[in-house]
């Protein structure tokens, strides 16, 4: 954690930390490659909490950008439910990212869990309220967001298949859901300049993220022209460094 706590002496980890830009090789045979992500110093230390996830996951950049926001320390390793001997499977018996790992060894998964585990643990930059109707509020943009994520992922897997096994119909729903989705939220911003209140809260996350899934994914889908509106709340998010320092790319 980005802020200071008691240490106390813990054995030593399988993903190390270097406090400073580098790369390095993880444990077990996905050999996941492991970047720290928070403050810069030349020692060796080992990770409170290390986020296995992909570059290329809306849903791993939502816990990223979480992450960046309420200022943890961090690794992130990079591994793929998709690679052969990965870790993934070890950590999450669904198979799927992202993961946070405590430093206790707990599993944390998926990014609605990790996100609210993050909100929880810090009072700064809350990034949903505590309870009530606002807190459902928040949700349920995230709801949103992360089921256009889903319907968009699965679209692009789908064509990813062989062409005699693909199903056009099956693609053809998941684009329907994509361009409902984003009518749904362009009409619920309107022109607030924000999802939620005055300030970036976790719905604009969510939302951030899944747009620039769109972009990174779906060039061909133009939505900013569209829906100005979303395009003008994806501006104001990606002049944000925690968006800019986590634009999805293979």
């Amino acid at each position: 954690m980005a802020t200071t706590t008691t240490r106390r002496r813990r054995p030593r980890q399988a993903f190390p930390v270097y406090h400073a830009a580098t790369t390095c090789s993880g444990a077990g045979a996905a050999a996941a490659r492991c970047y720290n992500r928070g403050r810069r110093s030349p020692t060796l230390h080992p990770s409170p909490m290390k986020l296995i996830a992909t570059l290329t996951s809306p849903y791993a950049r939502k816990v990223r950008i979480a992450l960046a926001e309420k200022k943890f320390d961090y690794a992130l390793v990079e591994d793929s439910p998709w690679m052969a001997g990965n870790t993934v499977s070890a950590l999450n018996p669904l198979g799927k990212i992202p993961v946070l790992v405590l430093d206790d060894g707990t599993a944390l998964f998926d990014s609605r869990v990790i996100v609210e585990y993050l909100d929880n643990m810090t009072p700064n930059n809350k990034l949903f309220p505590a309870s009530g109707r606002e807190r459902i509020t928040i949700k349920r943009w995230e709801a949103l967001a992360d089921g256009i994520s889903d319907a968009a992922a699965a679209a692009f897997l789908e064509a990813k298949r062989p062409k005699k096994q693909q199903s056009p119909e099956w693609i053809a729903r998941q684009n329907d859901k994509v361009a409902r989705g984003l009518q749904a939220l362009s009409a619920d911003l309107g022109e607030a300049p924000w999802c939620f209140g005055n300030s970036p809260t976790l719905a604009d996350i969510a939302v951030g993220s899944m747009l620039g899934y769109l972009v990174f994914r779906f060039a061909d889908i133009d939505w900013q022209t569209q829906y100005p509106n979303l395009a003008k709340l994806y501006e104001k998010l990606m002049a944000r460094p925690s968006f800019a320092e986590t634009v999805p790319h293979d």
